[in-house]
């Protein structure tokens, strides 16, 4: 039995960001992941609020573009216009579609792939290992995210995680004690919805006060 690290090992990223005076403070908090969701089609799509240009002037190190069975052009030209450092890959996106994309971004961008995990998970992921530098793991819906549910945390103690991944789906307050009975702990709490007063907007007071218990 391996040991199951304390909740002080998480990192935090907070995802659905639009507006700039939020997304400074939560900079100001030590944030180390600040999600822009580029998907049309999303409430919390960025480039409704903030053009390129402005998500390039943030000045971090962990700004993760989100993107859904977008083309390969499509992401490369947001990633170097808005200077991104993570690009996380949300939708049904295939091995042959990232081995294109790492030909096509600069080779520091990182990629993330998520994975949507419903009653059951049944991928084989395996494929992605090499290919990808984290794995994320959400609810399925399909909306493809933001749902603000969980899954059942108990499916990932099933399968072996061969890279560190990120969390998401539904994390809130009310839950953060149940992270312990995961085995394989996640690198970083992905949280969204569970955090806003509207779509995009999000509760900085909650977000404190969720970061404090990681502490």
């Amino acid at each position: 039995m391996s040991q199951q690290p304390s909740t002080n090992n998480y990192q935090l990223k907070v995802c659905g960001l639009t507006q700039l005076t939020q997304i400074q403070e939560l900079i100001s908090l030590n944030t180390d992941f600040l999600g822009f969701i580029f998907y049309e089609k999303s409430p919390r799509f960025v480039l409704n609020h903030l053009s390129l240009e402005e998500i390039s002037e943030i000045k971090h190190l962990g700004k993760v573009g989100v993107f859904v069975n977008e083309s390969v052009e499509k992401i490369t030209e947001i990633s170097e216009k808005a200077n991104l450092n993570f690009i996380q890959l949300h939708g049904d996106e295939d091995e042959n579609f990232i081995i294109e994309l790492k030909k096509s971004v600069k080779k520091e961008v990182k990629l993330i792939k998520v994975f949507r995990v419903g009653e059951t998970f049944n991928f084989k992921f395996s494929i992605f290992n090499s290919l990808v530098d984290y794995f994320l793991f959400d609810t399925d819906s399909k909306a493809f995210g933001g749902t603000g549910k969980t899954f059942d945390w108990q499916i990932l103690n099933e399968i072996e995680i061969p890279i560190p991944y990120f969390l998401s789906g539904g994390i809130s307050l009310e839950n953060i004690h149940q992270l312990s009975t995961i085995n394989q702990q996640p690198l970083a709490l992905d949280i969204n919805s569970k955090f806003e007063i509207e779509p995009g907007s999000k509760d900085l007071e909650k977000i404190k006060t969720f970061k404090s218990l990681l502490k």
